[in-house]
């Protein structure tokens, strides 16, 4: 049990002569980011494959439904099993492994030739990238105070709409000049680059010789302990911890109908084709970008300002959860690409400032012991209630001849039901023994 005795004893023992990197939990916080980058480009290469691979693959919005669906249900199924082993295992080694699978898992879709080879190397892809966000926030938890982990949440979770804006600009270039299969081997050989700095660079606050006695102390000025990981049962028995589940299965097939779906609706409504889909969808995650980084703002500024957890955290979350009713119009936007664009930027960013407040309500009201496992019980009801949606969407976008704009009203209605439930749920966040 690390206390603060144990803190400042470590603080003691430390030679007044080594070298300390300043700010060493923001170079952490870069490698979240990077890891996160990565990520998300390795799961957008399908995506804005998805009008290629129709035609090359014949395949229709079912197939590629079911494709999308086996990513989810590994993703969710391993999560809360990628929780528990990072508690247990610790981050260094944990996440340099799932880095490591996912990046093979990436290259070998470049082998796959019809819907069920891809379906396998995406239920591959799911097992090693559901370690991701447990991981990454895990990490926050031990290696920031509570008033700074909104912001540091947003700054990582950034790293998602970035991966989302790199790969529109480099997929389409690999595909059209060296064939859609160089995308993939591309994109999954990144993560091998974060192995090695990861490796170098990581290890827990309280062993690592380039964080400075200060920086340590900063980090531990909550005062908080960590313990052994906390029962499954315990955990399903605290609000705290549905409020975080329901969120994350209200809201979470949402982002996944925008990360699997958008270049599909771009080319079948608006007829764009792979060299002109990179500009409408670096635009939408690049308003993610912003989003993700404010909505850890709105919340951060506002505890600096004395305001409650309940209260900061609550009331970015309301934000959100109003912009994001954007969405609900996309459909009106008839031929207007640029309006359509537009409001779809608006619901993404939305949602990731959402996003990055949820992450922080299991950190928020826990214990750190408990929180990599939390994270991935919510991972888990995301994922699979993600998985649920998909074939739901295929099915009827090839009911409907690709009506989407039912599915986007679907898309703008979801974070307010989500917040009335967490109210419900949880009325007043507050730190739980």
């Amino acid at each position: 049990m690390m206390t603060k005795e144990t803190v400042m004893s470590k603080q003691d023992e430390r030679n007044s002569g080594a070298f300390y990197l300043p700010h060493l939990r923001w170079y952490i916080c870069g490698l979240l980011f990077f890891a996160s980058t990565i990520n998300y480009i390795d799961r957008q290469v399908i995506g804005l494959l998805k009008p290629v691979l129709e035609k090359d693959l014949h395949w229709n919005e079912a197939d590629y439904s079911w494709i999308v669906a086996a990513f989810q249900l590994a993703y969710g199924l391993m999560m809360p099993l990628v929780g528990r082993l990072l508690d247990w295992v610790g981050m260094r080694i944990g996440y340099m492994l799932a880095v490591v699978v996912w990046s093979i898992a990436a290259m070998a879709h470049a082998l796959a030739g019809n819907a069920l080879q891809f379906s396998i190397a995406r239920f591959a892809l799911g097992i090693g990238e559901s370690a991701n966000f447990p991981a990454a926030i895990k990490t926050v938890a031990y290696w920031f105070p509570r008033r700074e982990r909104a912001l540091a949440t947003g700054l990582f979770n950034s790293g998602t709409n970035i991966g989302a804006l790199v790969a529109p600009l480099m997929v389409p270039y690999l595909a059209v000049h060296f064939g859609w299969r160089s995308a993939f081997i591309f994109t999954g050989a990144l993560g091998f680059v974060w192995v090695v700095l990861w490796m170098l660079f990581f290890r827990d606050p309280e062993q690592h010789k380039w964080l400075a006695p200060r920086e340590l102390a900063l980090i531990h000025s909550d005062g908080e302990v960590v313990a052994p990981p906390v029962p499954y049962m315990e955990l399903l028995g605290s609000p705290a911890a549905w409020a975080f589940m329901v969120g994350k299965f209200l809201t979470d097939p949402v982002w996944w109908f925008y990360l699997f779906w958008f270049p599909g609706f771009l080319s079948s409504v608006y007829h764009l084709d792979l060299s002109h889909l990179g500009l409408p969808i670096i635009v939408v995650y690049q308003a993610s970008t912003i989003g993700s980084i404010g909505g850890g703002w709105i919340s951060s500024t506002m505890l600096k300002r004395g305001y409650t957890v309940n209260r900061a955290r609550k009331t970015a979350m309301l934000i959100c959860a109003l912009a994001v009713t954007s969405a609900v119009f996309v459909g009106q936007a008839g031929g207007n690409l640029w309006l359509a664009v537009t409001l779809v930027s608006i619901a993404a960013a939305s949602h990731q400032g959402w996003s990055c407040n949820l992450y922080t309500l299991p950190s928020d009201m826990l214990p750190k012991n408990a929180v990599g496992s939390v994270v991935g019980l919510g991972g888990m009801c995301g994922a699979l209630s993600g998985a649920l949606v998909a074939p739901a969407i295929g099915y009827w976008l090839d009911f409907s001849h690709k009506a989407y704009g039912p599915l986007f009203v679907v898309a703008g209605s979801m974070y307010l039901i989500a917040l009335g439930i967490i109210q419900l749920l949880v009325p007043d966040i507050k730190r739980l023994r």
